[in-house]
């Protein structure tokens, strides 16, 4: 098998898209599919290989806009390496709060609070991250978004 061959990694097989680019660039389209696959280690490598955490994929979308949001490591691999978690979605203003708000994940939202991002931005219907989290019935994170926000 040559070095553009399969790769695994953590058991998962990695798509033609997430591999690394020879020469030493890597794919940032790769990047944010495995982070919406919740692929921890590829993400993990993606990143060490100098993968733009940042980068848009070709629907115009971040690796933490895309992230699985149940995945807090790679939420906080992201971060780590300099990802924004104020990036709003173009058309809705959505951002990743907004969507583990809507979700129910409070440990995701509670990284992404950690590392800046803001908790009293409103998306393009007037909707803070606490009104999504009171809508679908997730009253735990938000207690942690009217606390977070001195409520």
């Amino acid at each position: 098998m040559d070095h553009m061959g399969q790769i695994f990694s953590g058991g998962c097989e990695m798509w033609e898209e997430d591999k690394i680019m020879p020469g030493g660039g890597s794919s940032d389209a790769g990047l944010a599919s495995a982070a919406a696959r919740g692929q921890v280690e590829t993400v993990r490598q993606l990143l060490e290989a100098g993968a733009d955490p940042n980068g848009v994929n070709g629907f115009g979308r971040r690796p933490i806009q895309v992230m699985m949001m149940g995945s807090t490591r790679v939420a906080e691999l992201l971060l780590l390496h300099g990802a924004d978690p104020n990036c709003a979605d173009p058309a809705t203003l959505t951002r990743p709060v907004h969507d583990a708000a809507r979700e129910g994940f409070l440990d995701t939202l509670v990284v992404l609070h950690q590392a800046g991002a803001r908790l009293d931005v409103r998306d393009a219907w007037g909707r803070l991250p606490v009104d999504l989290a009171e809508e679908q019935g997730h009253r735990d994170l938000a207690r942690y978004l009217c606390t977070a926000a001195g409520d």
